[in-house]
Formats: C-alpha cells, sequence, structure tokens
C-alpha cells in the first residue's frame, strides 16, 4: 500500500549562520575599538634630568611662546609663518648651518609651534640642534 506523502513546507532561510556571523562582526568591532585610547594620554612636558651642556661660544636661540610667537637671539619675528622662520634663521646664522641652533619652547606651547621650528632648521641643513628642558622639581 502506497500512502501519499504529506508535502513538505519550505521553512524559509536558515538564520543560524547569519546570527553566528553577525555576533562574530560584533565581537571583532568590539576588541578592536577597546584598543583606541588615545584620549586617556596625560603628558607632563618638558622636563629632564641631567647635566647642562657645555656652553658653545656663538649659538643661535629660537624661543617659541606659549602663544606660539618666535624670537630669535632676544628679537621678535614678525609672524609665524615657516618662511619668515626660514629668513630669520639664515639671516642670522650668515649661511652657516654648521652653527648649533638651540630651541626652547613653552611647555604649554603646541606641538605645531615646535615642529614648525624643526622644519624650518631642517630646511636650512642645521644638524647641530638642541631642545632645552628644565629639571624635574621633585629632585
Amino acid at each position: 500500500m502506497k500512502f501519499r506523502r504529506k508535502p513538505k513546507l519550505d521553512n524559509g532561510i536558515n538564520l543560524t549562520p547569519l546570527i553566528d556571523v553577525v555576533f562574530l562582526l560584533l565581537i571583532f568591532f568590539m576588541v578592536t575599538t577597546s584598543f583606541n585610547k588615545q584620549t586617556r594620554l596625560v603628558l607632563k612636558l618638558p622636563e629632564a634630568a641631567g647635566e647642562p651642556v657645555v656652553e658653545q661660544v656663538y649659538r643661535l636661540d629660537l624661543l617659541i611662546s606659549r602663544e606660539g610667537i618666535y624670537s630669535l637671539n632676544g628679537e621678535n619675528l614678525i609672524n609665524s609663518e615657516i618662511k619668515t622662520i626660514m629668513a630669520a634663521l639664515k639671516d642670522a646664522s650668515g649661511g652657516d648651518s654648521g652653527i648649533p641652533l638651540s630651541i626652547t619652547a613653552d611647555a604649554n606651547a603646541t606641538h605645531q609651534s615646535v615642529i614648525t621650528a624643526l622644519d624650518a632648521a631642517s630646511q636650512l641643513g642645521f644638524e647641530k640642534l638642541n631642545i632645552n628642558t628644565q629639571r624635574s622639581r621633585e629632585q
């Protein structure tokens, strides 16, 4: 005797693999975003321990204030553009890039101000650079 089978109903798409993939992606994004903690960096600059460097006979002193105002050998520069800094360094050194250059920046000066000064010195070929710091008061 042959029995008729009931037609099998299509249950639709199996969602189990899809849910597994979604959970794996969720875990992946949670793990990768937990490594990004740049806002928790606490920096206290500049302080250093060590002996003072013996003074050179002639050097260029570039000072950077908190507001980003540059001063070369005690004379304020007219603006903060890199071309102005380069022109002042070139005039003060007489084109000699072998003269030591000392950069002193306020602890609250922007990082961009210091990088601009370093970039100007690099473009002119200064190799003897000194970045001044102060001793820690805890010692």
